[in-house]
């Protein structure tokens, strides 16, 4: 009759069979990310899952949940972000950890072998979508970072001339890209102590109500910060989606390109030194 398959016994048994499942793991895993990572490094890690696997079981856990799996836990997230990070596709992640179960297929087959592994077969299932769901989390971390990345990419501030700084935009502003521009640029104001600020549209394919407000924010911003700031790259189709939505723009500066807001601004800087006063 078969031994009680408690978590001592379930590790008594992995632990006199270890050499017999670690072979049957590494070679189903080796035969399925073949190309994808070394062998070596398959070995260490399976090498630390296992220890920490047979960790917890001596300790008493059942369920991957409990605090006895904490090590094996944190093993499989690093595991997760590492294969998250090197491009691994969700399926080369989690065979990585179903592969096990051939090593325990190999046991339970085993002559010697008198326990029933049905309930280590459970927990690898568990650890299975536990690596899932962490490969998963850390690849959306991965595409929030490099959103935010490209965002920054995206919305460059450039020194024209001195004092005077331009925010070329291309794409679509949302509230994201505006928080973005409007840090970039109020940053930017600081560093360089310049007193005009040129956000040039002509990249912006559409303008409606929800971009004007957003162009609004910033520009009041930069105003709070002392520099007056123009809005260039108004072409004729947008001034006429300007007035048919009665988007009003104040006394906000408006100028046709860019060229023209820098003539402006250029202008407005020789007059402000000629009296003294700010521009």
């Amino acid at each position: 009759m078969a031994d009680a398959a408690t978590p001592e016994t379930l590790a008594r048994t992995l632990t006199e069979h270890a050499d017999v499942v670690r072979s049957a793991w590494l070679e189903a895993a080796a035969h399925e990310l073949h190309g994808r990572t070394s062998r070596g490094e398959l070995e260490r890690e399976q090498g630390e899952i296992l220890d920490a696997l047979l960790d917890g079981l001596r300790s008493g856990g059942v369920s991957l949940s409990d605090a006895a799996f904490d090590q094996l836990r944190g093993i499989l997230a690093d595991v997760s972000s590492a294969r998250a990070r090197l491009g691994f596709t969700p399926r080369e992640t989690a065979i990585g950890v179903f592969a096990l179960k051939e090593g325990l297929y190999r046991l339970a087959t085993a002559t010697d072998a008198g326990t029933d592994v049905t309930p280590l077969l459970r927990l690898v299932d568990q650890l299975g979508l536990f690596t899932f769901e962490t490969f998963a989390a850390a690849r959306e971390a991965i595409i929030a970072e490099q959103s935010e990345q490209l965002l920054e990419l995206s919305t460059p501030v450039v020194k024209l001339w001195e004092g005077i700084v331009a925010v070329p935009l291309v794409g679509t502003l949302d509230s994201a890209r505006t928080q973005v521009v409007m840090e970039k640029l109020l940053n930017t104001l600081v560093d360089t102590g310049s007193e005009h600020a040129i956000i040039d549209i002509t990249g912006v394919p559409a303008v409606d109500t929800q971009v004007a407000q957003h162009l609004l924010k910033t520009v009041v911003a930069a105003r709070l910060m002392g520099a007056e700031c123009t809005i260039s790259g108004i072409r004729p189709q947008i001034a006429q989606t300007i007035v048919a939505l009665g988007i009003e723009f104040g006394d906000i500066r408006t100028r046709a390109s860019l060229a023209d807001a820098l003539v402006d601004a250029l202008r407005a800087g020789r007059d402000s030194r000629r009296t003294g006063l700010p521009a």
